[in-house]
């Protein structure tokens, strides 16, 4: 999930689509999370079950941002149900860029902290390096299988010695999601398949298919949405992004981010480019407005382009499998030390990250799983979107999470990210900026950063 504001991972933050599941399947879905609520969630929180479903009365604060997902499902009126001393208060913040900053200002001081905080896969290396030690080792606590999620999900929120300070929500592998009206209208395919096929296994010929697209564009539309956006899509399928093997933020030699930039720039000059910034009322209204042919598409996206498309647009846009696996966004939920209600905070975090719970979210809001268990449930597997029509989105992208191979995640990338695109190459698009003094003038402002 990408949440608006920061270029590392994300989620929707307006109402969301329902996800299309087979009646027998979203059956069998509800009767294994009514099971597991009966049992008393006792595999999630037996450690503290005792605590949380006695007579003593305990308020859970939970601080996150854009949609997790957790209201929308019922999720937390369910736990709420079954643990009758427990009462969970969601703190959530739009923007994940306003979310982060008091995150790190209530870290410092000790106070103000919820019981559960998000964190952005963005920032989780830097909280894993800087503050670990201000966090419960949830993987020692009751409930917790460190294994039964992604390898490389978990392996970004542990510490060298062992620690996992963060449990996965969720993860963004990509896709493509494409206009099938506006592709027939320049003389392209239509057929997911087909349109795969255009750019498969290069995003230099995702380019080259935006130039084709532009020959013959319906009048006042761009293949694309944002040079930014196309940035971030080559830099996040590559297995070597801002940091070298060893950790180090390296992004200057990165042969990733130096491709990236090179097809994002050229995308500019081709003219193929909306020019757009990501997640500005700007970009929303463009979905209606039919402005642009392609936007590069993590999961979370789906409910992006079905909520801000409009139903006027519904079943005109299609999804295909990108030039390379890559992920994009994701969060994880950790347990601050300075918490009131450590035990029963573990034991929410580990109910909520469990695989029928983090199906469920998927197959109400789009947030694609990181529990294994959870990918190859039926419901995931078989979910549709209706917006999308018959497009079979839960096997999209649940293959795409599976070819994803990990990559070193530093405590600079979301700083690097956003300063690449929502500085130099929005300042290339929006204001004709020289490209060499662009990428100039976000290295030193990097730099500076870095160096304080």
């Amino acid at each position: 999930m990408r949440n608006p504001g920061t270029t590392h991972g994300g989620r929707a933050t307006a109402p969301l689509p329902v996800r299309k599941v087979p009646k027998p399947l979203l059956s069998a879905a509800t009767a294994a999370l009514c099971a597991l609520l009966v049992a008393g969630c006792s595999s999630a929180g037996s450690g503290s079950g005792g605590a949380a479903a006695s007579d003593a009365k305990i308020t859970l604060t939970v601080g996150d941002y854009g949609t997790f997902g957790y209201k929308q499902t019922g999720l937390f009126d369910a736990y709420m149900r079954e643990h009758p001393g427990i009462t969970i208060v969601e703190h959530t913040v739009e923007q994940e860029t306003d979310y982060y900053p008091a995150l790190q200002t209530h870290l410092a001081s000790g106070s103000g902290l919820d019981d559960i905080q998000a964190v952005e896969v963005g920032r989780i290396a830097q909280v894993v390096k800087k503050q670990a030690n201000k966090f419960v080792d949830l993987g020692k606590a009751d409930g917790v299988d460190k294994g039964a999620f992604l390898p490389w999900k978990s392996q970004q929120a542990s510490t060298t010695d062992g620690r996992t300070i963060g449990l996965g929500t969720d993860i963004g592998p990509m896709a493509i999601c494409y206009r099938k009206d506006l592709f027939q209208q320049a003389g392209l395919p239509t057929d997911r398949e087909e349109v795969a096929k255009l750019w498969q296994g290069d995003w230099a010929k995702f380019v080259e298919t935006g130039k084709q697209y532009q020959a013959k564009a319906p009048a006042g539309t761009f293949f694309t949405d944002s040079a930014g956006g196309l940035f971030n899509a080559v830099v996040s399928s590559s297995t070597t992004q801002y940091d070298n093997s060893s950790g180090q933020l390296d992004y200057k030699n990165s042969p990733s981010v130096k491709n990236a930039w090179n097809l994002a720039t050229g995308a500019v000059q081709a003219g193929i480019s909306a020019g757009l910034k990501q997640f500005d009322t700007p970009w929303y209204q463009a979905f209606a407005n039919s402005k642009f042919a392609t936007v590069a598409c993590p999961s979370w996206m789906t409910a992006i382009v079905a909520d801000k498309s409009g139903s006027a647009n519904k079943g005109k846009w299609d999804i295909a499998t990108a030039p390379a696996a890559g992920n994009w966004g994701g969060s994880f939920l950790t347990v601050p030390k300075a918490g009131k209600h450590q035990k029963e905070a573990e034991a929410l975090a580990a109910w909520l990250t469990a695989p029928a719970q983090q199906a469920k979210v998927f197959t109400t809001v789009g947030n694609l799983p990181s529990n294994t268990q959870a990918l190859s449930r039926p419901e995931v597997q078989n979910a549709q979107l209706d917006f999308f029509g018959d497009t079979p989105t839960g096997r999209i992208y649940a293959a795409t999470a599976q070819s994803i191979q990990p990559t070193v995640i530093g405590e600079w990338d979301g700083l690097v990210k956003d300063t690449l695109t929502n500085g130099a190459l929005l300042s290339i698009e929006q204001h004709q900026s020289d490209p060499a003094k662009a990428w100039g003038n976000a290295v030193k402002e990097i730099d500076d950063k870095v160096s304080d």
